[in-house]
């Protein structure tokens, strides 16, 4: 099982911000588990702090714009793609103004320096949320969607295109997070020679210039304009009738704005809140629709707070009946668990296939049956049984028995022809032979049951 990491130690990085054109410092530090990504403005009175989350968004018009109550933060998405890409789940970012520098434009000097201080884990599990059904969402107005789909790990591929012979339709695609560093952390912002007198008369992109961005002219501007704008950008004046990329450095790769739209991507999926297994298919995406459809996801989240683990009946299960009672001494009516289809350092998953021809169903409503409730925790601490015995030498002499249980929550019927899919989990290490478990029942993708229970390993005499 994957655990959660954060950085091995603190970094800062300085630089202005695009918008504002202030002199910022923006440090990264270590935090515990289940933090998650905060930002605290410690230029303001009282420091505060502000959780990186998608309801947290407040601007999206040039950029990701976080906010609680007065203290904002802007300009957050490079930095954002390149902790979680790197496999970050906990970080404190503090900052000194209302916006992270903007540096080059790309992610890749975050990911320079999460290199250098280094990663740790940590004990608690890495939360994935597993897609399993497709997601989308679509923006009629603009043509924009944002598909997600089931897959073994988080990837993307998104489409752009504009009215522009420079940069008309590109795609960009990654399969593996792995290979952000290489194949997307340095793909810069970028903008078109049109878009930059409207943002300079609503006070925008102060502390823009061609070291941090990519700037592209595509449509013929008069020469008294065009000069007006490489002013304010401190550049050269250039011949207005030459259209083209104007820049100091060439690009990455040809394809370089769909590849930053898809690291804009990312950063803004880290808002989610927890990391995801799931193919993106992004079109014509933008931080608008980005930061939609992170809000769809977290919806989505907490109407599925409790996940269903993966379960194929067409895999061999690591433990069939025949092992089950080699290690419990549980024999019919009363052994109810069929299979053990995964196992980890501490947690199991158990099959139990319940059938009309179960001995209980004779008087447990014959009209209308519904297997007991105490036979459904009882399944489960069977589960977590096989948990513990399967981690000690000669399981066969030990026998568990329930201490206690707490917690007991039914949620719905469980009946002939269902398949109980039992996730049970340590919550503390086993101590004197005692061990607190806790677990959860579910019929396809539905909790129908949990509990907590405390169980005595004891030698069989």
């Amino acid at each position: 099982m994957l655990k959660q990491q954060t950085l091995a130690g603190s970094f800062s990085l300085y630089g202005k911000g695009l918008h504002t054109g202030l002199s910022l410092t923006v440090t990264f530090n270590p935090a515990p588990e289940n933090h998650g990504y905060k930002i605290q403005r410690i230029d303001l009175e009282g420091e505060p702090i502000i959780e990186a989350i998608a309801e947290n968004v407040v601007d999206t018009s040039r950029g990701t714009v976080v906010a609680k109550g007065e203290a904002r933060c802007s300009t957050i998405e490079h930095a954002m793609a390149a902790l979680y890409a790197m496999g970050i789940d906990n970080c404190l970012i503090q900052v000194n103004g209302p916006e992270f520098p903007i540096l080059d434009g790309s992610s890749i000097l975050y990911v320079e320096n999460i290199k250098r201080v280094g990663v740790v884990e940590q004990n608690a599990p890495k939360d994935f949320y597993v897609i399993k059904k497709k997601i989308e969402f679509r923006d009629e107005e603009t043509g924009s969607s944002i598909i997600i789909l089931p897959d073994d790990q988080f990837s993307i591929t998104t489409m752009i295109s504009f009215e522009s012979q420079f940069i008309n339709s590109q795609f960009a695609t990654l399969d593996d997070m792995a290979n952000f560093e290489t194949e997307i952390a340095s793909a810069r912002t970028f903008v078109f020679v049109r878009e930059i007198e409207p943002l300079l008369k609503a006070g925008l992109i102060k502390g823009g210039d061609l070291d941090n961005a990519i700037v592209i002219y595509e449509k013929q501007i008069s020469q008294e304009a065009l000069d007006r704008l490489a002013d304010h950008l401190h550049v050269e004046h250039r011949d207005a009738t030459k259209l083209g990329y104007v820049q100091d450095r060439a690009l990455v790769w040809q394809n370089e704005p769909a590849r930053h739209k898809l690291l804009d991507i990312i950063g803004d999926m880290a808002l989610i809140g927890r990391p995801i297994k799931g193919r993106i298919i992004a079109t014509r995406p933008g931080h608008t629709i980005n930061n939609k459809f992170a809000r769809q996801m977290r919806r989505e989240i907490r109407q599925h707070e409790i996940q269903a683990p993966n379960y194929d009946p067409n895999e061999e299960p690591l433990m069939d009946v025949n092992r089950i009672r080699e290690l419990l001494p549980h024999r019919y009516p009363m052994q109810l668990v069929d299979k053990v289809v995964e196992t980890g350092s501490n947690f199991i998953v158990a099959v139990k296939n319940v059938t009309s021809n179960e001995a209980f169903f004779q008087g447990h409503f014959p009209q209308e049956p519904v297997m007991p409730g105490v036979l459904q925790i009882e399944a489960m601490a069977q589960a977590g049984g096989l948990l513990v015995l399967n981690s000690i030498e000669e399981p066969e002499r030990w026998s568990t028995y329930f201490l206690r249980i707490d917690d007991v929550k039914f949620r719905k019927k469980v009946v002939p022809g269902d398949t109980l899919l039992f996730k049970v989990e340590l919550m503390a290490p086993i101590r004197h032979g005692i061990s607190t478990m806790h677990g959860f029942a579910f019929v396809g993708e539905t909790v129908v049951m949990e509990a907590t229970f405390t169980a005595q390993i004891v030698k069989n005499k």
